[in-house]
């Protein structure tokens, strides 16, 4: 494989472990930043207009903490700032994370036997040149029915509380009643690779 350890550095500004683990999949060596935002604080009509939104204020966050900082370390190097966001959308409603265990299984019930959609932004900031670009993505997934005892489990686990739209396709006790995904896995579990990838290349 190519070497990426690359002329120039990478911010992944996200604690999610999902994306961490995406973008070293894609053979980046990274440091992390996470953003403070108010992400209730931000609304959107559209959930393609509301994970834009999203990211640009995790980036912004980022940014601006790096002012702070001030490690601009006169390094030859860019830096490229790295932020994505992304929400479920059910019969047409964005769905973020669950509330509470009660909403966490209203959401899994409502997809057995139905379908959602996954909405992912990626926005891609190079810090020593200003540029910025962002782009979404859509993934549609249909499921097979999901059995009570199965959804009842995924809540007394507790990993779907904390998601979008409690949804964690690739979860073992999900992964069999998934019936199609169209689009990339990868962008539903929060990084699109194909599309991040394009955008470094774009930001240098």
């Amino acid at each position: 494989m190519e070497d990426k350890t690359c002329p120039f550095k990478i911010i992944l500004g996200s604690s999610s472990i999902a994306r961490r683990n995406i973008l070293a999949e894609m053979g980046y060596e990274f440091s992390l930043m996470s953003a403070d935002i108010d992400e209730k604080g931000i609304r959107k009509e559209k959930p393609e207009e509301l994970v834009m939104a999203l990211a640009e204020a995790k980036a912004d966050s980022i940014v601006s903490k790096l002012q702070t900082m001030n490690n601009q370390d006169k390094d030859e190097k860019p830096t490229i700032l790295i932020a994505a966001d992304t929400v479920v959308v059910y019969e047409g409603v964005v769905r973020e994370k669950p509330a509470n265990e009660k909403e966490a299984r209203e959401f899994i019930k409502g997809y057995s036997g139905g379908h959602a959609a996954t909405v992912g932004s990626v926005i891609v900031t190079n810090l020593k040149t200003g540029f910025r670009k962002g782009e979404w993505d859509r993934v549609e997934i249909y499921f097979h029915e999901i059995p009570d005892e199965i959804i009842k489990k995924l809540i007394e686990e507790g990993a779907v509380l904390h998601v979008a739209g409690g949804l964690i396709i690739e979860h073992p006790l999900i992964m069999p009643y998934v019936k199609e995904v169209v689009g990339t896995t990868d962008s539903v579990m929060g990084l699109p690779k194909a599309l991040t990838e394009k955008l470094i290349k774009e930001a240098l």
